[in-house]
């Protein structure tokens, strides 16, 4: 047997190649050795750091993808949906309308209105720490998305301020002068979209699901943008009054097929919108852009449905308002429900909404010209509350591993979270949108006179026509 000692001096002794030569003594052997380890090191994490860099750039790529899925929401998906509604007098100044927020908001978004929704401040509205994009550039922001640069997730945040405030014009198309719209929008993302969304969305907001006082469940803007601008167009539609003519004077859509191709274009344009909320390439977003299809999808069939039962026959616009109510409603809850909830919060927006707009507005009279709180206003405020219901860990463990999310998890404190969002929401929407029309009517005037009106906004606001059909 050999002694220990032997052992060693063997270990230690110089190796041999075939011929007896001496290759070299221990200590150059574990030299050699820890170069290699250390060069396995470096190329373990020389793996690591572009693995970590392409996840990155996935992220990235989808993230931009999705603002630009956004944008197109709002022109041409808006400005085409709302502009086939109108009648053909009115079809320029109805696009504007959108166009002009995609315009005017982007500056203000730049100079300080994005610091007022995401930078540090109180629970109400941010601070200003973000002033003209300062600091606001390549490096994440891990407060919101640490996985995209700073600067596109600013970017993309930018287009649902943009669509927000153009949603209510489907309220006052037809009578409201473009300076004052120009006048009311901007006040109203001011006053009512900077504070909610940081409320909501916002780094220490009251509302905000990570530690807020009233934590609620708003994965894409139901209660910051639809709740918001829907009940925003009611008290815009009942201020203004009614168009001259209205109802008794039948005023259809002057073309059904910009509507069609805009709500087609929505729809699309909704996946940006949900499942780019998820802030990354990920199995959320999968979740959600999964759930914003089958609730457009029972939207747009049980309305269409409705429709067909009790008036004999289906419509294009039954269709496509359908499908653009089962958004607006998923909107809140795409990234927190399973596939089957979200087709049941679809059906029932389609049919809540249809009665609304059908029945609802008839009996109190006011005059809504395109729907946007039948829709939008209605859709959010269901979308909201079924969040508090639907939503569950097993989709989005938002609030820890193993916590329970939404009432179907146990957890039936956030439906009470969810009332108070809704609240909340309506409260902030009544009370400024009212504040900044008293204000503009005093000021400059809200309503083009009755022979503009009568005319037509195209030529009386803007001297142009939607359709020259001498040429």
């Amino acid at each position: 047997m050999c002694s220990l000692s032997g052992f060693a001096a063997a270990f230690v002794a110089p190796s041999q190649n075939r011929s007896g030569a001496a290759v070299g003594t221990a200590d150059e052997r574990i030299n050699e050795l820890e170069r290699k380890i250390e060069a396995m090191s470096q190329q373990v994490s020389l793996s690591q750091q572009q693995a970590a860099e392409a996840h990155s750039a996935g992220d990235n790529a989808w993230m931009l993808t999705s603002a630009a899925f956004v944008l197109c929401m709002t022109g041409p998906g808006l400005a085409l949906f709302y502009g086939g509604l109108v009648r053909k007098k009115n079809v320029l100044s109805t696009m504007l309308h959108s166009f002009a927020m995609m315009v005017i908001i982007t500056v203000l978004w730049a100079l300080v209105s994005y610091s007022l929704c995401f930078a540090p401040g109180n629970g109400i509205i941010g601070g200003f720490d973000y002033v003209f994009l300062h600091g606001v550039g390549a490096a994440p922001n891990p407060d919101y998305a640490p996985t995209i640069p700073h600067q596109t997730f600013m970017i993309y945040q930018l287009m649902f301020a943009i669509i927000t405030p153009a949603l209510i014009s489907g309220a006052f198309a037809e009578r409201m002068k473009f300076s004052a719209m120009t006048v009311f929008l901007v006040l109203w993302s001011f006053v009512v979209y900077n504070p909610m969304a940081h409320m909501v969305w916002g780094k220490g907001g009251i509302l905000n699901a990570a530690g807020g006082r009233w934590p609620i469940l708003d994965f894409a803007g139901g209660t910051v943008v639809h709740i918001t601008s829907g009940v925003s167009a009611l008290v815009c539609a009942i201020y203004l009054g009614k168009r001259l003519g209205y109802p008794s004077e039948p005023m259809p859509p002057h073309s059904m097929v910009l509507t069609f191709i805009g709500a087609c274009m929505l729809w699309v344009g909704w996946f940006g919108f949900n499942a780019g909320s998820a802030l990354n390439a990920s199995g959320l977003a999968t979740s959600a852009f999964v759930a914003t299809h089958l609730a457009a999808a029972a939207g747009g069939m049980s309305w269409c449905g409705w429709e067909w039962f009790r008036s004999g026959r289906p419509t294009v616009l039954g269709a496509a308002s359908g499908a653009v109510a089962g958004l607006a409603t998923i909107t809140q809850a795409s990234g927190f429900v399973r596939p089957m909830p979200a087709l049941a919060i679809g059906a029932i927006a389609g049919l809540i909404c249809y009665g609304m707009v059908t029945t609802v507005k008839v009996k109190f009279g006011y005059d809504d010209s395109l729907d946007a709180f039948g829709v939008h206003g209605v859709g959010g405020t269901i979308g909201a509350f079924m969040t508090g219901i639907f939503a569950t860990c097993a989709v989005n463990p938002i609030f820890g591993a193993g916590r329970a999310v939404g009432a179907v998890d146990g957890n039936w404190h956030q439906v009470r979270n969810q009332l108070v969002g809704i609240g909340l929401g309506w409260a902030m929407a009544i009370v400024g949108t009212l504040a900044i029309l008293k204000l503009v009517d005093a000021t400059i005037g809200l309503r083009v006179s009755s022979e503009d009106e009568m005319e037509g906004l195209d030529t009386t606001q803007h001297g142009e026509e939607g359709y020259a059909w001498e040429v």
